[in-house]
C-alpha cells in the first residue's frame, strides 16, 4: 500500500472517529480521499475546472473591452499554453494585489496587481504562477484540498468528477486554488521558472524582482487591509528581502542593467 492510500485510509479513520458514528458517511469519505489520491490529470483538470467556475461567479470578472482585460490580452499575447496544458486569462476586480494560476490551465489576475506594477512586472508574477503549474505544484495543492474535503466529508456523493464536487462546498476548494500554501522550496523553483519565462520572452528578468519590490512596499502600507493581505499571502513564502536578492544578483550576473 502506497503512502497516498495510506492517507485515504486515514481519512476514513478520521471520519469514523466523529461523536455519533455514521457509517455510510465515514465510507464515503474513505472512498472519495482514495479517489483524490488516484486521479488522473484529466480528472483533476475537471475537479480544477469546476472549482473555477465557482471562483468566478464569486468574483467580478471584467468584460472583453476594459481597459484592464486589454491590457492583459496584450501582454500575454501568443502565451497560449504551458506544459500542453491550454492557458485562459480572466481580470479580477478587486483591490487586493494577487494572482494565481490552476492545474487546468486558468490564470486569474487581480486588477489591485496590475495597478501597482509595471507591464513587465505583471508578466513576472503570471510567469512565476504558470510556474506553479508547469511544475505540478498546482495539482498537488489541489490533490491535498482535496484529501481534506475528504477527510470532513464534505463532499457529497453524486457521482463523477464533477457531480462529487456539486454539493461539497466549491467555493472552499476555490479557496485552496488562491491561497494554495507552496513550499518555500516550490516558491523558489516558481521564481526560477518566471526570471526565465521572462528573459525567454525578450523581457528584461529584473522586472521580477521590482515586482518582489512592489509587493514588500505594499505589505507595509499605511492601508492596513492592503498590507494585512500582502503579509498573509507571504507568511509561508521565503522572505521577501531573500528573493528580491536573489532575482537581482542573477539578473546582474546575467548582464542585465536595473530598469
Amino acid at each position: 500500500m502506497t503512502k497516498l492510500h495510506y492517507l485515504a485510509l486515514a481519512a476514513l479513520v478520521c471520519v469514523s472517529c466523529s461523536t455519533q458514528f455514521d457509517a455510510a458517511r465515514a465510507l464515503q469519505g474513505g472512498a472519495k480521499a482514495l479517489q483524490a489520491v488516484t486521479l488522473t490529470d484529466e480528472q483533476m483538470r475537471q475537479y480544477v475546472a469546476a472549482s473555477v467556475v465557482q471562483l468566478d461567479k464569486q468574483n467580478q470578472v471584467l468584460p472583453d473591452g476594459n481597459a484592464y482585460v486589454t491590457r492583459l490580452k496584450k501582454l500575454t499575447k501568443g502565451l497560449n499554453s504551458v506544459d500542453g496544458v491550454p492557458l485562459n486569462f480572466k481580470v479580477y476586480k478587486t483591490n487586493e494585489a494577487n494572482a494565481f494560476a490552476c492545474a487546468d490551465g486558468s490564470v486569474r489576475v487581480y486588477t489591485g496587481l496590475m495597478d501597482i506594477m509595471s507591464d513587465d512586472q505583471v508578466l513576472g508574477v503570471i510567469g512565476h504562477e504558470i510556474g506553479h503549474v508547469a511544475l505540478k505544484h498546482s495539482k498537488k495543492e489541489y490533490r491535498a484540498a482535496l484529501l481534506a474535503s475528504a477527510a470532513t466529508d464534505a463532499m457529497a456523493s453524486q457521482g463523477g468528477a464533477i457531480g462529487a464536487l456539486a454539493d461539497a462546498g466549491l467555493g472552499s476548494l476555490g479557496e485552496a486554488l488562491v491561497n494554495a500554501q507552496y513550499s518555500k522550496k516550490q516558491e523558489s523553483q516558481a521564481d526560477d521558472y518566471g526570471y526565465a519565462f521572462l528573459k525567454g520572452a525578450g523581457k528584461n528578468p529584473w522586472a521580477i524582482a521590482l515586482a518582489f519590490e512592489q509587493l514588500k512596499k505594499l505589505s507595509s502600507s499605511s492601508n492596513q487591509r492592503q498590507s494585512s493581505a500582502v503579509n498573509q499571502l507571504f507568511s509561508s513564502h521565503p522572505d521577501l528581502d531573500t528573493r528580491i536578492a536573489k532575482m537581482s544578483a542573477r539578473a546582474q550576473q546575467d548582464g542585465f542593467k536595473r530598469p
